[in-house]
């Protein structure tokens, strides 16, 4: 999103505990950030080293006062694990956007660890982000190892 388009843009990712839920929040941050806005950005663990519920928001905009979403202002919830979309739903604004896995073939993926990042794809489809800008965070965030299974996943994801 431009910086005219919305003054601060609102994203959630929820999932469970060993998703990659702060991995996707961490390349949504960095991609905003190298893109030169102010970004702000918070985590809530339940039990996620057991397993339990994890979200993570991100603002950027011009200016952010603070990382935490409002309830009803998240313009995009990303949900890893779909029973997490009810969990978060009062975070969504009457005009926000959900994703989750039933929108991608997850049998394509080349790595199932990678689903996090895929469903950074079809975000990446409602921000003014170039594919570049997203591969280079990705390649920032993670592993070299982890790079060629994760820009996969994302393109798959980008084409959903």
């Amino acid at each position: 999103m431009s910086r005219t388009a919305v003054a601060v843009t609102n994203i959630v990712i929820a999932g469970w505990g060993g998703q990659g839920v702060l991995t996707a929040s961490d390349i949504v941050a960095d991609v905003a950030f190298n893109a030169g806005f102010d970004v702000k950005k918070s985590e809530v663990h339940g039990m996620s080293q057991r397993g339990g519920s994890v979200a993570s928001d991100v603002r950027y905009g011009s200016q952010v006062f603070s990382p935490m979403v409002p309830e009803g202002e998240a313009h995009f919830l990303v949900v890893i694990a779909a029973d997490q979309a009810s969990v978060n739903a009062a975070l969504l604004s009457k005009t926000g956007v959900v994703i989750e896995p039933s929108q991608l073939d997850e049998a394509k993926l080349r790595n199932k660890k990678s689903l996090n990042v895929a469903l950074l794809g079809i975000l990446s489809r409602h921000l003014d982000f170039s594919p570049e800008q997203w591969s280079a965070a990705i390649r920032r965030c993670l592993p070299e190892n982890l790079h060629e299974a994760n820009l996969q996943a994302f393109a798959l994801g980008r084409g959903a």
